[in-house]
């Protein structure tokens, strides 16, 4: 879609009850998704990731995204907030295609995520206090009393007193780096928080210390999250809908590369046996790929 003087930010409008079949009764919403993926397609370094994605996340579901390494999951995370641009398609995100948007507008834009990172991304040369704060500096004119205050209560909100403030990263643990990764993502009261493989090398007792923190985040605040995994156990916990990306390299052109998309307790009752492979850990089908030759791992 072209901008034009009638629309200088590439808006979608919201769906028409016209737009598609309506049963008789049915109700029909006219809001529309908050982020909308349509016909995206991602290449690498020459490589396809992500090819024919159709993809639309309503405002306050949590989404989480599973299959396993190399099936362009973070890919198509980076590419929800235009740090990787689509060879094709589109994104927009509450209406605006992000990735015709200026430089400053994106900014703006991007100000409205929370991003959880894999590893936490914590600035090693920063204290926790300056961390969880960096982005209210950044982006804000606030006070200094009224930073702290804030950074306080979202370390409380993640389970942290404020005896860590002055700690390096590098004295905390795996799931206290996971934490305050947690809390620097909602200092600026996103919409929409995206977490990359959040209990990736924690062990179980602390893996499900974060899927409470994540169920607890979306009591407290109205967010919408989509949450990249490979644990089961986090995406049937913390979701309202799952989806599952599977590796190109192993996908007839033909295939579509979302297996699944639906309720996080049908999965396991889906008629793809791919998908009940990867839901229960099953590796056979794996294997002999692997011993045929035909997988590139």
């Amino acid at each position: 879609m072209a901008a034009d003087a009638q629309n200088p930010l590439n808006l979608i409008p919201p769906a028409s009850p016209t737009d598609r079949a309506v049963r008789p009764g049915q109700q029909v919403s006219v809001e529309r998704p908050l982020i909308d993926i349509q016909d995206l397609w991602v290449s690498l370094e020459g490589h396809p990731v992500l090819r024919r994605i159709r993809l639309q996340v309503p405002r306050g579901q949590t989404l989480a995204i599973i299959g396993e390494s190399g099936c362009g999951k973070t890919v198509l995370l980076k590419t929800l907030i235009a740090l990787i641009r689509p060879s094709r398609g589109k994104v927009y995100f509450d209406g605006l295609d992000l990735h015709r948007l200026s430089e400053k507008e994106l900014t703006r834009q991007r100000r409205r995520f929370g991003f959880v990172f894999q590893q936490a991304a914590l600035f090693d040369s920063m204290n926790v206090y300056q961390n969880v704060a960096f982005p209210l500096r950044q982006h804000t004119e606030k006070s200094e009393e009224e930073i702290r205050q804030i950074v306080l209560a979202r370390l409380a909100e993640v389970g942290l007193s404020p005896k860590i403030l002055n700690k390096m990263p590098s004295e905390l643990s795996g799931g206290m780096r996971k934490r305050v990764g947690l809390a620097r993502a909602l200092v600026l009261e996103p919409e929409v928080i995206l977490y990359d493989e959040p209990t990736t090398g924690l062990d179980p007792i602390m893996s499900d210390v974060i899927n409470e923190l994540i169920l607890q985040t979306r009591k407290r605040h109205p967010v919408t999250s989509i949450i990249v995994t490979h644990d089961m156990r986090t995406a049937q916990k913390t979701a309202d809908r799952v989806v599952m990306l599977y590796p190109l390299s192993r996908l007839q052109p033909h295939e579509p590369q979302i297996l699944y998309d639906g309720p996080p307790d049908q999965i396991e009752q889906s008629p793809d046996e791919r998908v009940r492979e990867f839901v229960r850990g099953e590796a056979e089908q794996r294997l002999q790929e692997i011993r045929s030759g035909l997988s590139e791992e």
